[in-house]
């Protein structure tokens, strides 16, 4: 468990009255929340400061050295850009980063983690608790810079160091001017990609395996949008298509089962979600981006095509390299899907991966279902 104390000066006018309704008379009320990030506010919202680690107090007494990240949008020439530390297994070491934009809005910050050369996973475990302060994150589960406008953040992070013997832990941060993307960092992007690396052991990361996903089901869709109909490759989650704009960059693809409006011998198909209202013939609500949303709100692409593997080839993959040869097809959509098949696909990212398929409960009705395996690079 990460702990970092965010620190609020919250106004006697707004809070004190309803809380004490009498006699106090101090300006300020100072209360602490365990959060995960450590900031302080000044009144107009625009710097974000923190305590250095050690004695607490920043002012270099007693503070060891702190892989630190510098992006400043007005003079690119002071930017640190690259930090490392060293870290032993179980504790957690100090990551600071320092984001000053000019003429651009920090609205959101994304951070990454990659343990060991095995990908890059959105790091969002915040623990915050039964308190109003859940907004400090947004539903994608990247840090909600709410507020006055943030042209300057400072935020210090403990990061964490994983269980391995030898190794690299890299994180990487990342703002935006609204909702971006954790698998696509220039998605709305205003500062970064800066990263921290935490060095275990030698530092050498394993061969890279194989990211691998069992008994994926979908369902057949709901015009509605109410069934869990797509996928994604990104955190091994199902998605109802109407859950909202905040998981559109999740969906990688979707199933459905040939209906009227569309051909009856497609029966069971994926489409990638750029595809999917084509492919399945009729307008899925929730699916495409509505009018108010800007231009850069895209849907993700993905490429499918039948493999030569038979299921004893695919239980065999073990290492990302393994996929290498696969070749990314001009094709978003993939029908007459069997029991037994197995398909090579490559993601809207570049990741090559493959699909077992496992079962079908064949039909269009909304309890009806596909399920598989899944096997992607890192």
């Amino acid at each position: 468990m990460i702990c970092i104390i965010l620190s609020l000066n919250i106004k006697f006018n707004s809070i004190m009255k309803k809380t004490l309704k009498s006699t106090l008379k101090y300006g300020f009320l100072l209360f602490t929340l365990a959060l995960f990030v450590t900031s302080c506010s000044t009144d107009d919202g625009s710097v974000f400061q923190t305590p250095g680690p050690g004695d607490g107090d920043g002012d270099g007494d007693n503070d060891p050295e702190v892989a630190t990240l510098v992006f400043n949008e007005a003079d690119a020439s002071t930017d640190i850009v690259v930090a490392d530390a060293s870290g032993e297994v179980g504790t957690t070491v100090p990551g600071r980063v320092i984001f000053t934009s000019d003429a651009s809005t920090q609205r959101r910050m994304y951070i990454t983690q990659n343990i060991s050369g095995q990908g890059d996973m959105p790091f969002n475990n915040f623990n915050l608790g039964d308190t109003e302060l859940t907004k400090a994150l947004k539903a994608d589960g990247s840090i909600d810079l709410d507020g006055a406008t943030k042209m300057e953040i400072d935020f210090t992070f403990d990061l964490p160091v994983p269980d391995i013997d030898n190794g690299s832990i890299v994180y990487s941060f990342w703002t935006t001017r609204g909702k971006g993307d954790f698998r696509d960092p220039t998605k709305r992007l205003v500062l970064g990609v800066g990263t921290i690396t935490v060095t275990v052991g030698n530092g050498t990361n394993p061969a890279a395996e194989v990211r691998e996903f069992t008994g994926i089901r979908l369902f057949a869709p709901a015009v509605d949008g109410t069934t869990e109909t797509f996928f994604s490759l990104l955190n091994e989650e199902v998605y109802r298509i109407n859950v909202g704009r905040e998981f559109r960059a999740f969906w990688d693809f979707g199933y459905y089962f040939g209906a009227s409006g569309n051909s009856a011998n497609d029966e069971a198909s994926f489409a990638s979600t750029a595809a999917y209202d084509v492919s399945f013939g009729f307008p899925v609500e929730g699916l495409e981006p509505a009018a108010d949303e800007d231009a850069e709100e895209t849907l993700n692409e993905a490429f499918f095509g039948p493999s030569d593997l038979d299921v004893a080839a695919f239980d065999g993959i073990l290492l990302s390299g393994d996929l290498n040869a696969i070749v990314k097809s001009d094709t978003q959509k993939i029908t007459n899907l069997s029991v037994g098949d197995v398909l090579e696909f490559v993601d809207n990212y570049g990741k090559k991966g493959l699909i077992k398929i496992t079962f079908i409960e064949a039909g269009f009705d909304n309890n009806d279902y596909i399920e598989f395996d899944v096997k992607i690079q890192p």
